[in-house]
């Protein structure tokens, strides 16, 4: 059996899918049917999943989550496959969403705006996308040193916006443009840093274009509260998680 190990964070995870991954950390969001495990049951791979919810880059490298280990220690020199989603939350790129959403009320406790106002202020977000290329790159040139064997992909982000000009409500259009130049930077800096390591890309934001979360056909989910037993807010859904894997598997085969 061929040895395929998924890092990432929530994006890759799928908190709220239903049925969670048997074993997976409590506050992983780590779903069973998160696209590393649509792959491993559609092609002979043994999975290891690490991906966790709220992960960043640092966390993919060398810093502990919630008790668990870096994630690059799953690996061990005898994988052939590697799936890498991450860097959104190195730049506050949900959080930024998250926040735009909230009612006036609830950014007028002190410090619950205080924190808002963080979150919606371009030029941290600029300061933090300036640093995220090199840390992608971090990411993929450690993964290709304790996986020299492996098929290294990076997945990036599936859209979560419409284009400008189609509203997103509840969230304003302004904090809806930060948060596409953010995606398109992300982007962009993903395929950068695996074009810069060795790796590959699947390109899951441009395959994702007309499957927005305001879409007819969405493959991520709209702003809102939390729903135990649905797909996270602002995060794949389960027909995105398909498509992903759908994408993988159409690369690998």
């Amino acid at each position: 059996m061929n040895r395929y190990v998924a890092l990432g964070s929530s994006m890759a995870a799928g908190p709220g899918l239903r049925p969670r991954a048997a074993d997976a950390p409590r506050f992983s969001g780590r779903s069973a049917v998160n696209y590393p495990h649509l792959v491993s049951q559609r092609l002979p791979y043994d999975l290891v999943d690490v991906t966790f919810s709220g992960a960043t880059t640092a966390r993919v490298l060398s810093e502990s989550q919630r008790g668990a280990p870096p994630q690059v220690d799953a690996l061990d020199g005898s994988e052939t496959l590697v799936t890498v989603t991450i860097g959104g939350n190195d730049v506050g790129y949900v959080p930024l969403l998250f926040a735009a959403g909230l009612t006036r009320w609830v950014r007028s406790v002190p410090i619950v705006g205080a924190m808002v106002r963080g979150r919606l202020d371009l030029a941290e977000r600029e300061d933090a996308l300036a640093e995220v290329r090199d840390s992608l790159v971090a990411v993929g040139s450690e993964v290709r040193r304790r996986a020299p064997a492996a098929r290294v992909l990076f997945v990036d982000y599936l859209t979560l916006l419409p284009p400008s000009g189609v509203r997103a409500d509840p969230l304003p259009e302004d904090a809806c443009e930060t948060a596409r130049q953010i995606a398109a930077t992300l982007e962009r800096l993903t395929a950068d840093a695996a074009a810069a390591t060795g790796c590959e890309v699947i390109t899951a934001a441009a395959a994702s274009r007309e499957h927005h979360a305001w879409s007819r056909d969405p493959w991520t989910t709209r702003f809102g509260l939390p729903v135990p037993g649905r797909a996270a807010p602002l995060h794949p859904n389960a027909a995105g998680m398909r498509a992903v894997a759908d994408l993988i598997v159409a690369r690998l085969t």
